[in-house]
């Protein structure tokens, strides 16, 4: 029996910088795990679209397609943009069973990644004694997304560092730029900012800006290699779902 496709679903940006990262990544997984059929579309901005693209893979014979959203949150995207696109191709291409995979977040992997863009900024394991660091994600008003980015800094807070604090690029408050003047203000020696973001545009670029004045900041996730066996990861957990019950489901 054919594998089922991996079909990787990006939000899609203005930036040329967003498509090519998640190009990256994507390669990245090709890499890994050559055997599978890798894919990528795009919800707005970009192309191929992901009608395009699922009506391709249709056309091409393809049986099973698990989409995942290459979100870090299960938010409005989530929960409602991309289940309506595959409800949607679903109705149109009947031959074609698809199964939406969870989003990214959270998983250790995620904090692996983030650690990891932290070393590569200059921080060793021992500044973090030292050191505040600003979480900082793109935002939302979806309350269990909001819970998600509390949870990721009490979980960093307990790998060493002094002090998390979580900042937000749109949505919410406070900015970047408001954590790390409250960091210096309560005495840190060091201010470090991540972002918790996967690819460069828009809201990261406002972090950024946000991130002037601090000592250190990270780069985005990226394709860093913890992302892309996460990408997998998801892609094994839905495979029961979808080649057992050979149906489609929307999570």
């Amino acid at each position: 029996m054919r594998p089922p496709v991996l079909l990787v679903i990006a939000h899609g940006s203005r930036d040329p910088r967003h498509a090519s990262t998640v190009e990256a990544l994507v390669r990245r997984v090709r890499s890994s795990r050559p055997e599978l059929s890798v894919e990528i579309a795009f919800l707005d901005f970009n192309t191929p679209s992901v009608p395009r693209v699922l009506e391709r893979l249709a056309l091409e014979g393809v049986e099973d397609v698990i989409a995942l959203p290459l979100l870090l949150t299960r938010a409005f995207h989530a929960k409602s943009d991309i289940p309506a696109v595959l409800r949607e191709a679903s109705a149109r291409l009947p031959r074609l069973r698809i199964h939406q995979a969870k989003v990214l977040g959270p998983s250790p992997l995620l904090l692996a990644a983030l650690e990891r863009r932290l070393r590569e900024a200059g921080l060793r394991e021992a500044d973090k004694r030292s050191t505040g660091l600003v979480l900082a994600s793109a935002g939302s008003t979806d309350p269990e997304a909001i819970a998600v980015i509390a949870n990721i800094a009490r979980e960093l807070r307990r790998t060493g560092w002094c002090a998390v604090r979580p900042a937000f690029a749109s949505a919410l408050l406070p900015r970047t730029d408001e954590v790390v003047r409250s960091l210096r203000t309560d005495g840190f020696e060091r201010v470090a900012v991540a972002p918790y973001v996967i690819a460069p545009g828009r809201l990261p670029d406002r972090i950024a800006e946000g991130a002037r004045t601090a000592d250190v900041l990270a780069d985005v996730l990226g394709p860093a290699p913890e992302l892309a066996r996460l990408l997998v990861e998801r892609y094994e957990q839905a495979l029961p779902a979808l080649v057992g019950g050979r149906m489609a489901a929307f999570v």
